[in-house]
C-alpha cells in the first residue's frame, strides 16, 4: 500500500453540463440515459429511473458523457455519492447532470476498487473534506481538489482481488433481491389469477372462470362475480388500531424496532431498512407480531404512491411497535390477512383511496375510505389456499432478507479493514466461512469459490425453495 496523488493516476475527468443545456422538452422516452443522483445511491450505478434524450443531444456533451469503467461523483446536493459504471451496463453512455462529475482512471487504479473505498469512512472523509459549508452542500472546486486528494491505495493487484471479494458479496446480496421480486411477482399473480381473472382452482383442480365456471351480475360492483360470493363493505370485517405518536428525541439507535412510513416500498413490499427503533414508552396493545397486517396512512410522496398499501410484519423481529403514520387491520374469519394486503396493494383499490387522502405536505389518509370499499368475499377454503401458498413464498422472501442483512453487516464490517490493511482477502475469506458458516449448512445457499486462476472471487448459491410461474 503507498500514498498517491490522484492527478497522477487520472486519465479524464470532467464536470457535467450546465443545466441550461438540458431543458425539459429535450426529454423522449428512449434514447441516452440522463444520470441523476438516484442512480449513485450505490457503490456501483443504479440502472432505473432514467430519463432520455436523443443520441445526437447527448453526444453534444462531449466530455460529460459517461462510459463503462468510468467514476461518477455527485459535487452538489447529496454529497458523498460515488458509482462505477460496471462493463456489463445497459448502456455504452450516459449524460452525467450538472451536479455531478465524472472520472476515468489509468489502469493502475480499478474503477470498482475505488468505488469501494469512497464508500468507506476513510473514502468519504477524504472526498467530503474539500466540502463548502456555505448555501447548498458542493464540493469547491471539485474536480481541481479530486485531483489533488492525495490517498493511500493498494497496488493494483491486491485493489482487483478485494474489489473482486465485496463484489461477489454484493452480487449475492443483488441476485437475492432478485430472487424476492420475482417471488413476489408470483405471488401477484396468482392473486391476480384467482381473485381478479376468477381462474382459481375448481373442484377438478381446473381454472374456474375458463373452464365453465358460473358467473352472476353483481349489481353492486357493476360486474361479474363467481355464484355464491357474498359482497359485503370492508368495515363490516375488520377494525383498525392505529399507532404510536412519538417525539423525535425518542427514534434513535436504541430502543424497540418500530415499522414506520419509511418501512414501506413503494410498491407495498416491506422495506427493512426504513425501521426506526423507539425508547419511548408503550402498552402491550402497541405491540404488532410476525404475519400482522399494517397500511400507511400518511403520505409524503407527490403523487400520494404509498398511502393506503400494506405489508405483512416479517418473522425476523421478537418484538415490535408501530408508528402513528401506520394502522394495524384486523380481520374478522371472513377475511385473511394476507387476502387483504394482496387486495390493498393492486392498482384498483389504490386508485380508489388515495382520493381519501388529504393535506398538503403531508398526506392523512380518511379510515372511512377503507371501511366503505365495497368487495366480493371469496369461500373460506379458497383463501386459506391461498393463504398456505403466500406463507410459503414469505416464508423464502424473509429467509432471504435476513440473509442479505448478515451479508451487507458483514462487509461493512470488512470494508474498512480491507481498505486500510488490517485483513486481507484470505483473510476476509475465512471471517465469511466463519460467521455465515452455519447459515450455509442450515439453508444450503453460501458456497466460497475460485475461479481456476484463483484471482476471482463469488459465491456457489443453491437453493432450498424452488417454483415455478406456470399456472
Amino acid at each position: 500500500m503507498s500514498k498517491i496523488k490522484l492527478g497522477k493516476f487520472i486519465e479524464e475527468i470532467s464536470m457535467g453540463p450546465f443545466g441550461s443545456d438540458i431543458k425539459v422538452e429535450n426529454f423522449i422516452n428512449e434514447g441516452m440515459p440522463v444520470l441523476n443522483g438516484s442512480n449513485l445511491t450505490s457503490h456501483k450505478l443504479v440502472e432505473d429511473g432514467f430519463k432520455y434524450v436523443s443520441e445526437e443531444k447527448g453526444n453534444s456533451f462531449g466530455k460529460a458523457i459517461a462510459r463503462r469503467g468510468d467514476i461518477v461523483i455527485t459535487h452538489r446536493g447529496t454529497l458523498g455519492q460515488v458509482a462505477y459504471i460496471p462493463y456489463d451496463s445497459k448502456f455504452e453512455k450516459y449524460v452525467i447532470s450538472q451536479s455531478q462529475f465524472r472520472v476515468r482512471f489509468k489502469k493502475e487504479i480499478d474503477p470498482i476498487y475505488f468505488s469501494y473505498l469512497m464508500k468507506s469512512k476513510y473514502g468519504q472523509a477524504k472526498l467530503l473534506s474539500f466540502k463548502n459549508h456555505v448555501g447548498v452542500p458542493a464540493l469547491a472546486q471539485a474536480t481541481t481538489n479530486f485531483k489533488a486528494l492525495e490517498l493511500d491505495i493498494h497496488d493494483i493487484g491486491a485493489q482487483q482481488k478485494i474489489a473482486s471479494f465485496l463484489s461477489a458479496l454484493d452480487d449475492k446480496i443483488e441476485l437475492n433481491n432478485r430472487i424476492n421480486a420475482e417471488l413476489e411477482a408470483m405471488a401477484k399473480l396468482i392473486y391476480e389469477y384467482w381473485f381478479v381473472q376468477f381462474d382459481f382452482p375448481d373442484k377438478d383442480g381446473k381454472p374456474y372462470k375458463s373452464s365453465g365456471g358460473k358467473m352472476v351480475w353483481n349489481k353492486e360492483l357493476k360486474r361479474e362475480i363467481p355464484e355464491g360470493w357474498e359482497v359485503k363493505e370492508l368495515g363490516e370485517l375488520l377494525d383498525v388500531n392505529r399507532g404510536i405518536s412519538y417525539r423525535s428525541s425518542e427514534i434513535g439507535s436504541d430502543g424497540i424496532p418500530m415499522i414506520n412510513l419509511n418501512s414501506f416500498n413503494l410498491d407495498g413490499t416491506f422495506k427493512s431498512d426504513g425501521t426506526k427503533y423507539f425508547s419511548g414508552k408503550y402498552q402491550d396493545k402497541n405491540l404488532i407480531l410476525e404475519g400482522d397486517l399494517l397500511i400507511a396512512i400518511t403520505d409524503v410522496t407527490r403523487n400520494a404512491d404509498i398511502i393506503g398499501k400494506a405489508i405483512l410484519v416479517p418473522n425476523y423481529f421478537k418484538e415490535l411497535v408501530f408508528s402513528m403514520d401506520v394502522a394495524k387491520v384486523i380481520p374478522n374469519e371472513k377475511l385473511t390477512k394476507t387476502y387483504l394486503m394482496m387486495l390493498f396493494n393492486t392498482d384498483h383499490y389504490h386508485n380508489y383511496i388515495k382520493w381519501f387522502a388529504s393535506g398538503t405536505i403531508v398526506l392523512h389518509l380518511n379510515l372511512d375510505g377503507m371501511k366503505w370499499y365495497k368487495t366480493e368475499i371469496p369461500p373460506a377454503n379458497l383463501l386459506n389456499k391461498f393463504e398456505s401458498f403466500y406463507k410459503t413464498i414469505a416464508n423464502r422472501i424473509n429467509e432471504t432478507t435476513v440473509q442479505n442483512q448478515e451479508l451487507a453487516s458483514l462487509r461493512d464490517w470488512l470494508l474498512p479493514m480491507l481498505m486500510n490493511g488490517q485483513v486481507t482477502v484470505a483473510d476476509a475469506e475465512e471471517i465469511v466461512k466463519e460467521k455465515l458458516g452455519m447459515v450455509a449448512e442450515e439453508r444450503g445457499v453460501i458456497s466460497i469459490k475460485k475461479d481456476k486462476d484463483g484471482k476471482r472471487t463469488y459465491f456457489e448459491i443453491k437453493f432450498l425453495f424452488y417454483y415455478s410461474k406456470k399456472i
